[in-house]
């Protein structure tokens, strides 16, 4: 038998009124049905007016995760796919592949080398070839990228690498390389 409590969970009723001298855990009085007390003993229930517990938020950034998602587990390896309608792309091992996805998230073990068209990336491992984030790169600090990369915003973690051919934007009308990094095969470690 489960205990439900509002520690596990919201609650959908509203509480009864309390009257003076009537216990109500459990939802009935503790006089029970008898009239005499502890007749009908009700199992423990948090106070009425206990506080909610407040849920804890994940340590990693938050990133919309819905519909489909691919997890390549560590010590897999997937070589020369292509990826399409997946929404998220968690890579704890290594992938070799082409990828056109929402987001892709390559956890410290996981490597991915190849070509990404994504809309968020978020890099704790290594990336190596060509990478077009249309809206956010973040490379946190033990996360490393080198190849061509074209991004529309840019979050580096102070320990974090970027090398290769970087370019702010990711149309092809007017790219305008950074100036922090803009020339081939210069190295930007924060």
């Amino acid at each position: 038998m489960a205990l439900q409590g509002p520690f596990f969970g919201k609650r959908d009723e509203p509480t009864p009124p309390r009257t003076p001298g009537v216990s109500t855990l459990g939802g009935t009085s503790s006089l029970g049905s008898a009239g005499s007390p502890g007749a009908a003993a009700q199992p423990f229930s948090a106070p009425v007016n206990a506080p909610a517990a407040t849920p804890v938020a994940p340590a990693t950034p938050a990133v919309p995760e819905s519909g489909a998602k691919l997890t390549v587990g560590p010590n897999i390896k997937l070589k020369g796919v292509e990826i399409t309608d997946c929404d998220t792309l968690l890579v704890e091992g290594m992938v070799e592949a082409t990828v056109n996805s929402r987001v892709i998230q390559i956890s410290e073990p996981g490597s991915f080398k190849g070509s990404a068209e994504i809309d968020i990336a978020e890099v704790h491992g290594v990336f190596d070839g060509n990478l077009t984030v249309r809206q956010k790169l973040v490379i946190f600090a033990t996360g490393k990228v080198t190849g061509k990369v074209r991004y529309g915003k840019i979050v580096i973690e102070e320990g974090g690498q970027i090398s290769g051919d970087i370019t702010f934007g990711t149309s092809g009308d007017k790219p305008a390389t950074s100036g922090a990094s803009g020339a081939k095969g210069e190295q930007l470690a924060v």
